[in-house]
């Protein structure tokens, strides 16, 4: 069997899915396949990002996100059976108007899957399941992909979405450098547990020795914990329900039978590696095909939807709006950078070197050194071309209201002018609000400033740049 479309999407991840929605809603035809018969079951990507709350507003699956999480709870400290004090995983914030989601939100990574599905398919798109690619070939026209199974896939692009132990990164040749972020094997695993209250993340504090670290917190919206434990390096961790109860037993004050139900569990050794390219010719990759982290500081899973946030638009202006396809070729200019920056964070939050705090929450990355900002302005101020827009309300208007779909927007703010720029770009005009100043803003359709100036000169060449003169 053949089957032909626009964008292979190999990996049916968070990174997959989110992809596969962008480029749907742009009207370009994409496939995501997976190897496994079903989507993740476990929990283990459960941290989603203030940044990432806003890309989900923006394709469509924010209220299902917030009705499906919760905020983080406070850490509960036990020592021998006793409730000795609390510990907050992450500094405090308050929303703002320019930032509206200021914390981190709590949504176990199956559940986070299902929601991005459900949207897929809401859209129109597939996700096919049972299909492992084994082969995959290429020339100036497209990508041709064999699975598992025998059946061809031919695309004009793919993009290798498929983990940390990436096949197409493999096939293409690809490597990764890196390190050892923590030599003890972690096991994570999803439990039912009586005994526990459902308020607090329990923590069980290890001994001298460090590697015998238990925290065991409650999931939103399910009976489920997320019980992750530390092992003495060399360790091969039991990962059936008899060895969790062990390890429950024997480092809290809970009896073994506690834990009631294992519904899954997978053991890793904490590392961090940056592929050495993120794109082969006519292949991308994207999430943790390109980037692997420690799981401290909840970075990995964000990352890497915003790798598809970013490739999204790119794609689907090259395949439908009539850009030149030297557009993609920003995808690893803008992106490898902030991975490696991403990588360095979450490994010193797992050293204990840096607080989980303002940058982890990832409203502070942005893509000022890239080739497509053009900022104009003789005296910018602090909010420039590369930076993310805030949200904000302009003559009535509120600007994430304002930018959610697959369009540009321009903002005219206070005594600026410019003329309609037509095609598919949204104008919003006003007073100008204390995040931005006056002056022109033309925002891109993954919410960061591409192009800014005082006035409209030179606008129009930028905008023919992206197909939409």
């Amino acid at each position: 069997m053949n089957r032909d479309t626009d964008v292979l999407v190999v990996g049916a991840g968070p990174t997959g899915l989110a992809l596969g929605i962008d480029l749907a809603r742009r009207g370009v035809a994409a496939l995501v396949v997976e190897k496994a018969q079903a989507l993740f079951p476990g929990s283990r990507g459960k941290g989603i990002q203030p940044r990432t709350m806003e890309v989900f507003d923006d394709l469509g699956v924010l209220g299902a996100i917030r009705a499906a999480g919760g905020t983080y709870p406070v850490g509960m400290i036990w020592q021998d059976g006793r409730r000795a004090g609390e510990h907050r995983m992450f500094d405090p914030a308050e929303s703002s108007e320019d930032a509206p989601w200021n914390e981190p939100w709590m949504v176990p990574q199956w559940r986070t899957q299902q929601i991005l599905r459900e949207r897929l398919e809401e859209l129109g798109g597939e996700v096919a399941f049972g299909q492992e690619v084994v082969g995959l070939t290429q020339d100036e026209d497209g990508v041709r992909a064999v699975s598992a199974s025998g059946e061809v896939i031919t695309a004009r692009y793919a993009v290798a979405a498929d983990g940390g132990r990436s096949t197409v990164r493999r096939l293409l040749g690809i490597g990764m450098t890196g390190e050892t972020v923590d030599p003890y094997p972690t096991v994570v695993a999803d439990v039912r547990i009586s005994g526990l209250d459902r308020d607090h993340w329990h923590l069980f504090p290890p001994g001298r020795a460090g590697d015998d670290f238990l925290a065991i917190c409650p999931l939103p919206g399910v009976e489920d914990f997320q019980l992750v434990a530390r092992f003495p390096e060399g360790t091969t961790p039991d990962l059936s329900l008899q060895g969790i109860r062990k390890v429950v037993a024997a480092r809290s004050h809970l009896a073994p039978e506690s834990v009631t139900e294992l519904c899954w569990a997978s053991d890793f050794r904490p590392r961090a590696a940056l592929a050495d390219r993120f794109r082969s010719g006519r292949v991308f990759l994207a999430g943790d095909a390109a980037h692997v982290h420690s799981p401290a500081g909840g970075q990995g899973l964000n990352t890497s939807v915003q790798d598809a946030y970013n490739l999204g638009w790119k794609l689907g202006a090259v395949l439908r709006e009539g850009a030149d396809a030297s557009l993609l070729d920003s995808y690893e200019e803008e992106r490898r950078p902030v991975a490696a920056d991403v990588l360095g964070l979450s490994t010193r939050v797992h050293r204990g070197e840096t607080r989980r705090g303002e940058a982890t929450r990832q409203l502070g990355l942005g893509y000022r050194e890239s080739s497509l900002t053009l900022e104009t302005r003789p005296g910018p101020g602090p909010l420039r071309a590369g930076d993310r827009a805030p949200d904000a309300t302009v003559a009535g208007v509120r600007l994430f209201d304002a930018f959610r779909g697959p369009h540009w927007t321009l903002l005219v703010l206070g005594d600026a002018q410019a003329p309609e720029p037509g095609g598919r770009t949204r104008v919003v005009r006003g007073p100008a609000p204390g995040a931005y100043g006056p002056g022109l803003y033309l925002v891109r359709p993954d919410g960061y400033i591409g192009w800014a100036g005082a006035t409209a000169a030179g606008l129009p060449e930028y905008l023919a740049r992206f197909g939409l003169r």
